[in-house]
């Protein structure tokens, strides 16, 4: 709750002046620009997604089984990562129009070109790796609805056509409307895409009144608004998730098999966000990064792997202890405190982390200085920066950032798990704490290691918060891109971008086997 209640203190006990001057300038320009980026990847996540997931689960098409576990590989790709690729392609130096030069003799103003860099180029990087949330819902829900209701929508006499979009979507549409309203949150969030495209929304006005203005009252009031958006979207997630219910039949929706073209139209619906979001980038950057002079095993490189891999090791290990100790809190005693604990620490995955990191900063930063000011009055000795000027922050802000992940792993293991198997073990004497050491956890072993990887992954990929509480000269990968790629130096950042996007791969595959098995 720190950083909520830091950020709302610090708000509020600054200048009002300084918010109207950012109404009268930027504000405005801040909220219509991240609105404009929400309802566009809302748009493309629930197109891309639910149809991708609605063509794989009822029909069969060439490819079908490939393209099922396919459609969830952009996921392992940061949104900037995308970026810096599209640009090095789409640019007007890029070789598409480049090429397109060559080719047709015109001149740098005989044609018109998509601009990469403005709103609309960084909504279709978020889209491409986002709608894979949306994807996985939107195919565990038709999944799971069974062929009732739509083979007596068909015998009733609507096409299919008619009876998807009137029976098998609204019955889907609480978890698609979860999907697309995560995808929402992590556009909120997101800084590394609309920084490198100079798109300026409530992200990135964050971290430039922190950083370029050293304003950290109108970053502390920019903070506030972008917390009050993410609750928002948080708490409507969460309403529509549970309020809409419909009944899981048990013969599955049998699969209908297309013939001629439109079997051919269905695999190149399905194969473009794969192409798109996964397969070019990644080629983008592996050229990008072969011509470059950047060595990833120099020393300096070296030591961004270090210290990313520090960082990310030891923030996956905190976060999962933490939703050990909360979920196993829970389970022991089965009260009102242990609910109250896990819906706090589900709270992180709304906040983005520019504001974590915001909220974090200002009561510590207070702290260090006042016990500074205390030591040198009462013992002539200065004690710095003891937690501003550490990673132990960094990991305190990745632990709030990513403990819902955690805590969704804990207790979909334990879900699995009979609550006879702790019984047993209570009546041959051990205490409570021994079963969760030598029966829980060894039987949840699979999922808390699959939680540790995605927190490990998350943890290498996020960008505001390092950005905003890294000591100084402790750079990590995706620092080191993203300074790299605000230089234009495209090509360097495509070697720490590539090392992020394979490291990404590991949790999507483990993701990928459970889909196979299942």
């Amino acid at each position: 709750m720190l950083p909520l209640v830091a950020v709302v203190f610090a708000a509020l006990d600054g200048n009002f002046d300084i918010l109207g001057h950012l109404w009268e300038t930027v504000l405005p320009r801040y909220i219509a620009t991240t609105l404009f980026l929400t309802v566009s990847v809302a748009l493309g996540t629930f197109l891309m997604g639910a149809g991708s997931a609605w063509l794989v689960t009822s029909y069969e098409f060439p490819g079908r089984r490939l393209l099922e576990v396919a459609l969830v590989l952009p996921l392992a790709f940061p949104a900037y990562v995308l970026a810096y690729a599209y640009t090095d392609l789409l640019d007007h130096p890029g070789l598409i129009q480049t090429v397109l030069r060559d080719v047709t003799g015109w001149g740098a103003r005989d044609y018109w070109f998509p601009e990469i860099r403005s709103p609309g180029g960084a909504a279709t990087m978020l889209t491409f790796v986002l709608y894979p949330y949306v994807y996985l819902l939107a195919r565990a829900a038709f999944i799971s609805q069974g062929a009732r209701a739509y083979s007596t929508a068909r015998t009733l006499g609507h096409g299919p056509w008619s009876a998807f979009l009137r029976i098998s979507l609204p019955m889907a549409r609480p978890a698609i409307a979860a999907g697309v309203l995560l995808a929402c949150m992590e556009t909120i969030a997101d800084y590394g895409t609309v920084a490198y495209f100079g798109v300026q929304s409530l992200a990135y006005g964050i971290y430039q009144s922190w950083f370029s203005m050293a304003d950290r009252a109108a970053a502390a009031q920019l903070a506030f608004s972008l917390l009050v958006f993410a609750l928002f979207l948080a708490v409507l997630e969460r309403r529509t998730r549970g309020g809409a219910r419909f009944e899981s039949g048990s013969t599955p929706l049998p699969r209908s098999q297309l013939q001629g073209g439109s079997a051919w139209i269905a695999t190149f619906v399905c194969m473009i966000p794969v192409l798109l979001g996964a397969v070019l980038p990644a080629f983008a950057l592996l050229v990008m990064a072969t011509g470059s002079s950047q060595s990833i095993l120099s020393e300096r490189y070296l030591g961004f792997v270090r210290n990313s891999f520090t960082l990310a090791g030891i923030a996956a290990l905190v976060t999962v202890s933490a939703a050990i100790a909360i979920g196993a809190y829970d389970r022991l005693r089965d009260g009102l405190l242990g609910s109250a604990l896990l819906q706090i620490g589900r709270i992180g995955y709304a906040v983005p982390g520019g504001v974590i990191a915001v909220g974090l900063l200002v009561p510590f930063a207070a702290f260090d200085n006042a016990l500074d000011v205390f030591m040198e009055a009462r013992f002539g000795i200065s004690t710095g920066l003891l937690i501003t000027g550490s990673i132990w922050l960094m990991v305190a802000a990745y632990m709030i950032r990513f403990l819902a992940a955690a805590l969704g792993a804990y207790e979909g293991g334990e879900a699995g798990m009979s609550p006879n198997v702790g019984s047993v073990a209570r009546t041959l004497g051990k205490g409570p704490y021994t079963v969760l050491a030598r029966v829980h956890l060894p039987i949840m072993a699979p999922s808390l290691l699959t939680a540790v990887l995605i927190v490990f992954i998350d943890t290498l990929k996020e960008l505001p918060a390092t950005l905003i509480l890294r000591p100084f000269n402790f750079d990590t990968l995706a620092v080191q891109a993203h300074r790299l790629a605000a230089d234009e130096r495209l090509d360097g950042a495509a070697a720490p971008s590539l090392v992020i996007a394979v490291m990404g791969l590991l949790p999507v595959i483990l993701l990928i086997r459970k889909i196979r098995a299942r």
